[in-house]
């Protein structure tokens, strides 16, 4: 299943709703040297807010969700999210 990523343009987060992703703009310093944080994603499921890396934003890697009550599993996909499949 592929959900539809919307784009933030200005960080307000109050406007971060599931699936909405942030771009940072100075990630050079956070994070590890071979794999910086280089943008803000919210949970598609519950909307928790989460830094992504380098590697993530590229699909290589995939995402779960650090919220207490999800734990969604899912990764950057052509421009959407796509859930993991279970084995």
């Amino acid at each position: 299943m592929l959900t539809q990523l919307e784009l933030l343009e200005e960080w307000i987060p109050e406007q971060m709703k599931p699936g909405t992703l942030f771009v940072l703009e100075n990630a050079q310093t956070l994070g590890e040297a071979n794999n910086l944080y280089v943008a803000v994603l919210a949970c598609p499921n519950c909307g928790a807010l989460g830094l992504i890396t380098k590697a993530q934003f590229v699909g290589l890697d995939s995402m779960i969700c650090g919220a207490d009550d999800c734990s969604a599993e899912y990764f950057l996909n052509d421009g959407g999210i796509e859930y993991r499949k279970p084995h």
